[in-house]
């Protein structure tokens, strides 16, 4: 296996979907609660990685087995098909990502308490759900729902917790405070499934997924996918509102003009390689200049 072929099979372009949670979960931590704890943080970061490689390459797995468009999809569009790679050695991947982060995790539940444990089970039982059984996730109207949750807010709330777990409050206003911080992040990874599954619809229906967008149809989904952007810039103005992040994350509202762009690119067509970067754009650029603002912020 080529290293080409490794970072498509663990998808790893889309990693900013789980490592910029991570991020703005830590400036968060350090901004309002002023704690930060690096050892921990740094084993939850690896931990995180690894099992988001997993689920990924796991992902592909299923969908490669799943397939009924077997000569158009499982043999020229998925990764294991169309690179003809040894199954057995996908599954040792999987198995040493999996057993790794689950090690990791486990330490550090030990060291913090039993909140993490029941946090990361949380990850682990979405990612596992997301792609096996016979109704995943993905295939289903959840998919969105499931992907924003978990690894938008999900993933900021346990570096949150890490950082604070001594004295970390398990109240409606406290993870309300966490949830608009993370609010950004949840709706662009929301939007990325969407995109995904607005440029798929055809071959979904082919291989029996079902999708949101197969329910609420193309425009449905396009109306979606703009209000989610439309409430992800308003949370960046709530998130200074409330005093819970620097003046500076208001710089990221420059981004309206991009957004908008990229949207209206995706309105005038759903093609999977030319339309689908739209959500994987707005993800990354959005995402990460919410955390260069914060930390822009938090210097001066």
């Amino acid at each position: 296996m080529t290293v080409p072929v490794f970072l498509e099979l663990v998808e790893m372009k889309a990693k900013t979907a789980s490592v910029l949670p991570f991020l703005i979960g830590l400036c968060f931590s350090y901004y309002y609660y002023g704690t930060v704890h690096v050892a921990y943080v740094l084993m939850y970061f690896v931990a995180m990685f690894l099992f988001n490689m997993f689920v990924d390459i796991w992902d592909n797995y299923n969908d490669y087995h799943r397939a009924v468009d077997v000569h158009d999809y499982k043999q020229n569009t998925n990764i294991i098909g169309r690179e003809h790679l040894s199954l057995g050695q996908v599954k040792t991947l999987m198995a040493c990502f999996f057993i790794s982060s689950l090690l990791i995790g486990l330490v550090l539940a030990w060291l913090v308490g039993w909140p993490l444990l029941i946090m990361g089970g949380f990850c682990f039982l979405v990612g596992l759900l997301y792609s096996a059984g016979p109704r995943p996730l993905s295939g289903l109207p959840l998919g969105e729902f499931f992907s924003g949750f978990t690894m938008g807010f999900v993933i900021s709330l346990i570096c949150v917790y890490l950082n604070t777990y001594q004295d970390f409050a398990w109240t409606w206003a406290n993870l309300g405070r966490i949830l608009l911080i993370a609010l950004p992040n949840t709706l662009w990874i929301a939007n990325l499934m969407l995109a995904n599954n607005l440029c798929d619809k055809e071959e979904d229906e082919k291989n029996h997924r079902y999708t949101l967008v197969h329910y609420i149809g193309l425009e449905g989904g396009l109306w979606l996918f703009t209000g989610a952007n439309v409430v992800a810039l308003l949370a960046i103005i709530g998130e200074f509102l409330w005093g819970l992040a620097p003046a500076t994350v208001l710089l990221s509202l420059l981004l309206i003009p991009f957004i908008y762009k990229q949207t209206k690119l995706l309105w005038q067509k759903q093609v999977k390689r030319e339309t689908f970067i739209c959500g994987v754009r707005i993800l990354a650029v959005g995402s990460l200049t919410q955390v260069v603002t914060y930390l822009i912020g938090i210097i001066l």
